[in-house]
């Protein structure tokens, strides 16, 4: 009796365990073709703009995997995307995001993106594509680059942007090349130089975003502001891109710590002593670099001569700025005819205030817009 009711339980027991690996691996089966489902079919969702603009058109543009766009009735897929990039083609890269290209791409409707695909390689990629994703599809500024949409497939993370015709701030200060493409429109004026007024406006454009980003509820710091992160339209409007390494703060902040973020010659000093808080006042300092940058074309991460040695840009200004050699800082490109030096001197009287030593003492974004009104009063 013993033996035979050791084998009854010993039966038992090889029944339970078969049907629990027949279980598992119909489990499996079943995953694994909800995996390959996901895939191949993408939830759509759409943008809804909250405010008519030159880009209504764009609305029908959809994501691919979830959103918290609106739903809209067209799609688009990775695969649409790899089609419309010629799969990512070199030829078609026309800007090098942090952690990743922008490719230009026309899609089936017709209508052109600026689609940006991060590295898969880098870990770092999927954190700037969840904050991009955080911050700029919600954001609604003229002075913004509006987010159309993302797709994700596998480890593959694309983001979908208005394109923006006259490409970056930086090629027009710096790349003066006959052959510049990036915008066929242009291929007489990309040789001409900027004019003042243009380079006030967009500034201007710039300060009203930065403005805007500082003023919400919960603040955004940008972190990256730089003339490559700036695009100019076909109106030479400015548009600040690449959100990868924005913060938010919470409101019962006045900073969040962080690594340190930002690209040398626009960084502020404090970062030098240490001190990486990321508050509002480190975009106030990029801004200002820019705003010297914009004004003299020079590079801030290169040195400049003064008094037979080499300084820092901001160093440089200052020096030139208590000489009142203001009018002497101006690109030489321009020409001074009807360039008023007391505008000129305002001009970098603001870039002096924006990019002071003491982070407390450099003014509020809101506070820079309204000196640089009165630029064009």
């Amino acid at each position: 009796m013993g033996g035979a009711g050791m084998g009854a339980v010993e039966a038992l027991l090889a029944a339970v365990a078969s049907f629990i690996v027949v279980t598992l691996i119909f489990a499996a089966i079943f995953l694994f073709c909800k995996r390959k489902e996901k895939q191949r079919t993408c939830q759509t969702r759409g943008i809804t703009r909250t405010q008519p603009d030159r880009f209504t058109q764009l609305n029908s543009i959809s994501v691919c995997d979830s959103a918290s766009f609106d739903p809209s009735l067209n799609q688009i897929s990775m695969a649409e995307l790899a089609k419309a990039t010629k799969n990512f083609s070199s030829d078609l890269i026309i800007g090098d995001g942090s952690f990743g290209f922008v490719y230009k791409a026309t899609l089936s409707n017709g209508v052109t993106v600026a689609i940006k695909k991060l590295d898969e390689n880098a870990f770092q990629g999927f954190r700037e594509f969840r904050a991009e994703m955080e911050t700029l599809g919600r954001l609604r500024h003229k002075n913004i680059v509006q987010i159309l949409g993302y797709c994700i497939s596998d480890l593959d993370r694309v983001l979908i942007y208005e394109f923006i015709e006259k490409g970056s701030l930086d090629q027009w200060l710096h790349d003066t090349s006959s052959n510049d493409d990036v915008a066929e429109s242009k291929p007489l004026d990309s040789l001409l130089p900027l004019s003042w007024d243009t380079r006030v406006m967009v500034v201007r454009g710039v300060a009203n975003a930065l403005a805007y980003l500082h003023g919400l509820d919960k603040p955004i710091i940008h972190r990256d502001i730089k003339s490559s992160n700036v695009l100019l339209d076909s109106n030479f409007e400015a548009h600040i891109a690449d959100f990868g390494l924005a913060r938010r703060i919470d409101p019962s902040h006045s900073h969040v710590s962080t690594q340190v973020a930002g690209t040398m010659g626009y960084m502020p000093p404090e970062y030098m002593d240490g001190n990486t808080a990321a508050t509002v006042m480190l975009d106030v300092y990029s801004f200002g670099i820019l705003m010297i940058e914009i004004a003299t074309q020079m590079r801030p991460n290169l040195p400049v001569r003064l008094d037979k040695k080499e300084v820092g840009l901001v160093e440089w200004a200052r020096t030139m700025v208590r000489r009142n050699k203001e009018m002497e800082m101006v690109d030489a490109n321009i020409s001074r005819e009807g360039l008023s030096e007391v505008k000129i001197k305002e001009y970098f009287r603001i870039a002096s205030m924006c990019t002071k030593e003491k982070s407390r003492e450099r003014p509020a974004m809101s506070n820079v817009v309204q000196l640089l009104d009165g630029l064009v009063a």
